[in-house]
């Protein structure tokens, strides 16, 4: 185990390891525990009960925060020719080009969403190695794969705060839910939105619990866990 620093030994000793938290209490901690200079991301660790070696326990849905990320949104789109133009016209801040598109292979990911158009699946497939790592691959199932006319409401989407979030092979969930600075109501709004997109997201074929834990964090601080029967809407 590395060496814990002293700002975060004091933030972990205002947490109570094995405590599980009403969501307001968690709250609270998130933001008592801050232990950057800079307005840290806030992510919400959900352990589900599902298998995931099943395809059909499978659990992967997008969702719209009411309150967004509280960040600036880098959105990246696949096309060529006037898919193209749509998707500059829409504001995308980068328009992958074959030049971009070999950049890319080469590493160059400075950006936070790729959409693309159906037309360009072929050549975005090769990006697999690069993108997939960092879940930023277009899915159809994820809605990043769509027609030129849908770019303009999936480009304002990306920048509103429109997150995925898909179940690992440890069946776990991992989802950045805001920023420290925001209030108590916009974190709380935007933890339950997740929350009960997850829940109806529950495949059919899950027995027994669904949701397992859920610990709250932010960049560099403590979990701290919640308590999931009084949290999930």
């Amino acid at each position: 185990m590395p060496k814990r620093g002293r700002k975060y030994l004091e933030a972990a000793a205002k947490v109570e390891k094995d405590k599980n938290y009403p969501l307001a209490e968690a709250i609270t901690l998130i933001k008592e525990t801050v232990t950057t200079k800079f307005d840290p991301t806030v992510e919400l660790h959900i352990r589900l009960g599902v298998d995931p070696r099943h395809a059909d326990q499978q659990v992967r849905d997008v969702i719209v925060l009411p309150h967004g990320l509280g960040k600036t949104v880098r959105v990246l789109v696949f096309a060529e020719g006037e898919d193209a133009a749509i998707a500059q016209e829409a504001g995308a801040d980068f328009v992958a080009d074959d030049e971009m598109i070999l950049k890319i292979q080469n590493g160059w990911v400075d950006f936070d969403v790729a959409i693309a158009v159906p037309s360009m699946m072929r050549k975005v497939g090769r990006l697999g190695r690069v993108l997939g790592p960092r879940s930023l691959m277009p899915n159809p199932r994820a809605g990043t794969v769509a027609p030129a006319e849908d770019l303009p409401r999936l480009i304002e989407e990306a920048r509103a705060g429109r997150v995925e979030f898909r179940v690992d092979k440890t069946s776990n969930i991992h989802v950045p839910v805001g920023r420290a600075s925001f209030t108590h109501e916009q974190l709380t709004d935007n933890i339950r939105a997740l929350l009960a997109a997850v829940k109806r997201a529950r495949p059919a074929a899950t027995k027994g619990n669904y949701f397992r834990r859920i610990t709250f964090a932010n960049t560099m601080g403590p979990g701290i866990r919640v308590d999931h029967v009084e949290a999930v809407p």
